[in-house]
């Protein structure tokens, strides 16, 4: 080999390694500054509570301000779009939700392409989804709501008289309660609300009969016997209601959930995203936390940020079948 072409051989080497070590020590001293977090709902309710509790661990774990910053608007596209948007070095992250994998298919004209302009650095939670009925409903396993529900379809040929409430189009209830007409073929008729507390009111009050609500929010009502609760969606049943069956007990291959996660823009570079996977990972391990995420309702999903962004892909292409079985658009 001659000199020249040693001497080049070097030089490329150098070259390669530089940027490396230049993203190794940006990662090392990641943050140096406040890192803002959106959660792209209003303040209050279970997302924002996890938000917040998510940024105080990070916080003090990692030495700098992660602020909480609620960005709501467009079924949580305009926060999704602000951090999309943003400077990719780890000083803007995003509260992921169930609605971004369902906005990918629901909205025709996004700014964006969620599972590409994101980085999900973690999966955090999965909570399930509770199918509960009012009491006027004689159903008390999915079973017995399945030939309610027929009877009732075949009894008016224009409609199923079985109502059920969502907290609106292309929520994560929603789509839940879709994906088991999908299953099942049932007849009901959707009944979108202006957020989940009103259709909860009037589930309470008999105006519908099921729902596939939130944990956190239809607990209290199950436990005073004001509702009625079948199932939960998720694969496994669910330590805050251990007696409670699955959907999929009953209906083969039912799964929905919620879905909670951290993310990125994308190209932010990966010693960063890794230092905040760490980071998220060892605040899902702690036993205090865990406690908390049941409390809510979850289900402690963390793991590699590979692992995340299958499931986001995953989830995507999942929920975009079930949209376009219901024929949802974005209101």
């Amino acid at each position: 080999m001659t000199l020249a072409r040693r001497q080049f051989l070097r030089l490329a080497a150098v070259a390669t390694a530089l940027p490396m070590r230049a993203h190794s020590a940006l990662a090392q001293a990641y943050p140096s500054r406040p890192v803002r977090v959106v959660v792209p709902v209003a303040a209050g309710g279970a997302t924002d509570i996890l938000g917040r509790l998510l940024v105080q661990w990070l916080t003090e774990r990692m030495g700098q301000p992660f602020v909480v910053e609620n960005r709501p608007g467009a079924g949580g596209n305009i926060g999704t779009e602000t951090v999309v948007r943003a400077a990719p070095d780890g000083y803007t992250l995003l509260l992921i939700q169930a609605g971004n994998v369902i906005n990918t298919s629901l909205y025709n004209n996004l700014g964006f392409n969620f599972p590409r302009d994101i980085v999900t650095v973690t999966a955090i939670s999965r909570p399930p989804f509770l199918m509960s009925v009012h009491p006027s409903v004689p159903a008390k396993t999915v079973a017995e709501f399945i030939a309610y529900a027929n009877a009732n379809a075949n009894a008016n040929a224009n409609a199923g008289k079985v109502n059920m409430a969502s907290a609106g189009v292309g929520t994560g209830n929603h789509v839940a309660g879709e994906l088991f007409k999908m299953h099942t073929g049932v007849q009901m008729v959707h009944v979108p609300y202006r957020g989940g507390g009103p259709a909860l009111i009037d589930l309470v009050g008999g105006q519908v009969q099921v729902m596939f609500g939130s944990m956190p929010s239809m607990i209290q009502y199950v436990r005073q016997g004001t509702l009625r609760p079948l199932a939960v969606t998720t694969r496994i049943r669910s330590d805050v209601l251990p007696d409670v069956p699955t959907v999929g007990e009953t209906v083969s291959g039912y799964e929905a959930s919620d879905f909670y996660g951290l993310g990125a823009p994308k190209d932010t570079p990966p010693g960063i995203v890794a230092r905040l996977n760490e980071a998220v990972n060892a605040w899902l391990s702690d036993p205090v936390v865990k406690a908390r995420l049941a409390d809510l309702g979850g289900m402690v999903t963390g793991g590699s940020t590979a692992d995340a962004g299958k499931l986001v892909v995953e989830e995507t292409e999942k929920w975009a079948k079930v949209v376009k079985f219901a024929g949802a658009k974005a209101e």
